[in-house]
């Protein structure tokens, strides 16, 4: 198969209409990839890519901060993994996924967020008991933006 010009198109435009960030195929001696950019805005006039910075470990202890000590009370944060909107549950009228107080298992579905009209499910990533939800829900969320606690 020769990768022409009108199949990349379409390939470009299922990057565009779903939520994947990349394709890659290849067919003997061929190969290609598209990848898409994920863009995070701070004001809708300044658009710029995040760029991805490998940190390295402190080398010495370092003093917890009252952030850390935070997250420490608080429990485990669940955090979006896209840009999107937030849904508590599956649709208007349902039950919501969790609420405070809630005990949820690793890999139980905690909330949706919607990114490109693709309804994408958040899964805990740890056992224990919801603490805080920190989202209203159908509030606009940001790629990392803390979603709810588990402790």
């Amino acid at each position: 198969m020769k990768f022409e010009t009108e199949y990349i198109e379409k390939l470009a435009k299922i990057i565009a209409e779903t939520g994947l960030t990349e394709i890659s195929m290849e067919d003997g001696e061929q190969a290609i990839t598209l990848r898409k950019d994920v863009i995070v805005t701070s004001a809708p006039q300044s658009v710029a890519p995040m760029p991805i910075v490998a940190q390295p470990a402190p080398s010495t202890p370092v003093a917890a901060s009252p952030v850390a000590s935070e997250t420490a009370k608080k429990g485990t944060p669940i955090t979006s993994p896209m840009v999107g909107t937030f849904y508590k549950s599956p649709s208007p009228d349902a039950e919501p996924f969790v609420s405070v107080g809630s005990t949820v298992k690793q890999g139980d579905v905690v909330c949706i967020v919607e990114a490109m009209k693709m309804m994408n499910e958040i899964e805990a990533e740890v056992s224990g008991k919801v603490v805080e939800i920190c989202v209203e829900d159908g509030q606009p969320v940001e790629f990392g933006q803390v979603l709810m606690y588990v402790e």
